[in-house]
Order: C-alpha cells, then sequence, then structure tokens
C-alpha cells in the first residue's frame, strides 16, 4: 500500500496546500469573522455597508446571509475535515499541491461572485459552488472505492446531495422563490446534522477517554442508526414539509431524547478541564436541546426560527470551532492539548448562540442589542481562532513531514 506520510520525501508544496484542512479551515473561519459583521451592518446600518442596493437587487438578503453560513462557511469546514480524514481512513493520499488549490478558487470565487456589485448571472457562481462540492466528493469517492471502505461511502454521497440542494437553492434565488429556499435551508442543517451525528458519535467518545484513560464506551448501533435515520426524516422534511407537524413533533422530541442518551454516554462531567474537549460535549449537547425545543414549538414559527439558531451556533459553529481548533494542530504535528489557549473563543461561540436564539424571545423589546452582542462574540471567537492558527496552517508540519 502506498505510503502517503514517509518523511525521507522532501515536499516542495507551499504548506497551505499541502492538505485539505488548512486553506478550507482558514478560508472558513475568515468567511464567518468577517460576514456576520458584514451582515448586520448591511441590515441595521445599510449607509456603511460595502454591499449598495445594486448588490441587493441580484443576491436577496435574507437568501444571501443562510446560503453563505451553510454553503460557505459550514461546508469549508466540513469540507477540509472529510479531505483530512479520508486519508487517514483510506491511507490514499487526499487533495494536494494544485488540485487542492483549484477546489478551494472554485469555493473562493462562488463566495466572491455573490459579492460583486457587478449585473452578473446566478448561474456563474452556482456553477463555481457546484463544481467546489462535487471535486470533494469525487476526490472522497475515490479514495474510498479504492480500498472498499464501504462504512465511510455514505460522504461522498452526502457532499453530492448538498450540491444538488445547493444548485435548487440558487434556482430558488433566480425564481424568487424564497419560500422554498427556507425550507432548503433548514433541510441543510439537518443536513449538517446528519454528519455531526455520523462524526462526532466517533470522535468525541474516543477523544474523551483516551484524554481521561477510561475504556470508550462501546456504540449501540441500534442507537447510533435510529439517530442518523430520525435525521435523515428531518432532511426531507425540512425540505418537504410532507408529513403532519404533529409526526415532525414526534420526530424531533425522539431525536432529542435519543442525542441525549447518547451524549450521557460518553463521560461529559469528566471534561471540565479540557477545553479541547468540554467544547466538543458543550456543543454536541445544544443538538438535543434545539431538538426538545423546537418540539416544544412547534406550533410557534418565530420560536421556531430562532431556536434553529441554537442549534447553527451552538452545535455547529461550536462543534467546528473546537475541531478546527483540534484538527489543526494534530495534523501539523504539534500537542493537541498544549496548543493557543482556546476557552474564552469557545465560550464566546456559546454565548453568541445565547444572544442570537434564546434572548430576543425572553426580552424581544431588545432584539437588535441581542443580534449585535452576538454577532460580536461569534466574530470574537472566530476571530480568535484566525490570528493563533493562521501561522500554523501557513507553516509545514513541525516534524517535517508531508501533510
Amino acid at each position: 500500500m502506498l505510503n502517503i506520510d514517509d518523511p525521507r520525501e522532501i515536499d516542495k508544496t507551499p504548506a497551505i496546500w499541502r492538505l485539505g484542512f488548512r486553506p478550507f479551515f482558514l478560508g472558513g473561519a475568515l468567511l464567518a469573522c468577517l460576514y456576520i459583521p458584514l451582515w448586520l451592518v448591511t441590515w441595521y446600518i445599510p449607509e456603511f455597508s460595502l454591499m449598495r442596493e445594486s448588490f441587493w437587487v441580484k443576491v436577496v438578503p435574507l437568501w444571501w446571509h443562510p446560503h453563505e453560513m451553510l454553503f460557505g462557511f459550514a461546508m469549508a469546514i466540513a469540507c477540509g475535515f472529510l479531505l483530512t480524514s479520508v486519508q487517514t481512513w483510506t491511507n490514499q493520499p487526499s487533495l494536494k499541491g494544485w488540485p487542492l488549490a483549484l477546489t478551494f478558487a472554485c469555493w473562493l470565487l462562488a463566495r466572491v461572485l455573490l459579492l460583486l456589485p457587478m449585473d452578473l448571472p446566478i448561474w456563474l457562481p452556482a456553477i463555481f459552488d457546484s463544481l467546489f462540492l462535487l471535486l470533494c466528493a469525487a476526490k472522497l469517492w475515490s479514495c474510498i472505492y479504492r480500498v472498499k471502505q464501504w462504512r465511510n461511502i455514505g460522504f461522498p454521497i452526502m457532499l453530492l446531495l448538498a450540491a444538488l440542494i445547493n444548485l435548487y437553492s440558487y434556482y430558488c434565488l433566480m425564481q424568487r422563490d424564497f419560500i422554498s429556499s427556507n425550507q432548503l435551508w433548514q433541510g441543510m442543517l439537518w443536513w449538517l446534522g446528519v454528519i455531526i451525528t455520523i462524526v462526532a458519535g466517533r470522535v468525541i467518545p474516543f477523544f474523551t477517554a483516551v484524554k481521561i484513560q477510561q475504556p470508550k464506551p462501546e456504540p449501540i448501533k441500534l442507537l447510533d442508526f435510529s439517530l442518523i435515520g430520525l435525521m435523515l426524516l428531518l432532511i426531507v422534511q425540512g425540505v418537504t414539509k410532507f408529513l403532519p407537524i404533529a409526526v415532525e413533533q414526534l420526530l424531533l422530541a425522539a431525536a432529542a431524547l435519543l442525542h441525549l442518551l447518547r451524549w450521557l454516554r460518553w463521560y461529559p462531567h469528566k471534561t471540565l478541564g479540557e477545553p479541547m474537549l468540554w467544547s466538543l460535549h458543550l456543543a454536541y449537547v445544544c443538538l438535543p436541546i434545539t431538538l426538545a425545543a423546537l418540539a416544544y414549538n412547534i406550533d410557534n414559527e418565530n420560536a421556531y426560527r430562532h431556536l434553529l439558531h441554537l442549534f447553527a451556533i451552538g452545535t455547529m459553529a461550536g462543534l467546528c470551532l473546537s475541531m478546527i481548533s483540534r484538527v489543526s494542530l494534530g495534523h501539523t504535528s504539534r500537542n493537541i492539548y498544549q496548543g493557543p489557549k482556546m476557552s474564552w473563543a469557545f465560550l464566546s461561540v456559546a454565548l453568541a448562540a445565547m444572544f442570537r436564539a434564546l434572548m430576543p424571545l425572553w426580552f424581544p423589546q431588545h432584539a437588535e442589542l441581542w443580534l449585535w452582542l452576538a454577532g460580536t462574540c461569534w466574530s470574537l471567537g472566530f476571530g480568535w481562532f484566525v490570528f493563533c492558527y493562521a501561522p500554523i496552517l501557513l507553516r509545514p508540519r513541525v516534524d517535517g513531514r508531508p501533510g
């Protein structure tokens, strides 16, 4: 089998293009800390915004914000993680060099083309966005197929599904069909919920057990498969709304209970002294809390819309920040538990989730204040990652190995 980590080979590739986590973690984090302030300024103080009226004629703000948070920020982190992990899973070389640069360029061009004030056709960024996802899916499929590692074959299939959903979101924008696009955003949140269900179920109990030096809880296959099935149903329900509300409420409640039971098996109470662990547990537990809150507020559209941000920020963004901090250290041969101090950044994103999802429901008279506080906490958290980790991501591994 090919040795992809041979220290005798001198890698002359620029460090940023040596493995997928490098450009996509840095690019995704930069987008995160810049786009939320840009969104808030454009929404509340448009006279100071970089985006003029000509931009909003083409790209409607209520479409741009969720699209870029999902397909710009979250998808960059997810693809960076998967392109890095697939090399470890399969011992097959992942994207590097010019193919990685090309894939990243597709992601970046889609972001830039959506911001340009000139009258460009919507299908242009749609093409680059689709190419980014399809190139990532193709590489995952290639690595997994070569070694017939069928347990991971769901990941390229999920990326292909995301590409199709993304294309349809652009079609909705062109048709000004914002009812359908709103349903797509909800479906994509649960798409991320499926990825989190699978990946977190593997890494969180493993990382925890190794650090606290206790046996890893054996996975309960029926529990795991049931959760994946429930989350897949929520994707379909989010996009199609074909099930009665009572059935959706039951799905949400059942998923909340099973996720909570699963999380309790992972020794969360023993992780409080280690930020690289409690940040993962804190982010994951926001998932069952969100699901339970959504089930309880199933008939309250305003509360439902706000509570989705508890998952989007608390779980999705919280796990992203924790994992990119950890992976960036591990894959550059640094000690995971002796890296930059990230505790306050993890807490900052958790506070952003509370300010965005809960405070507007409890104190709606100060809604704008809560959004600004949430945006500030969010940007500080991801901005701190960029400040601390950009030098790490832009330099070769400290042990001289490729990657």
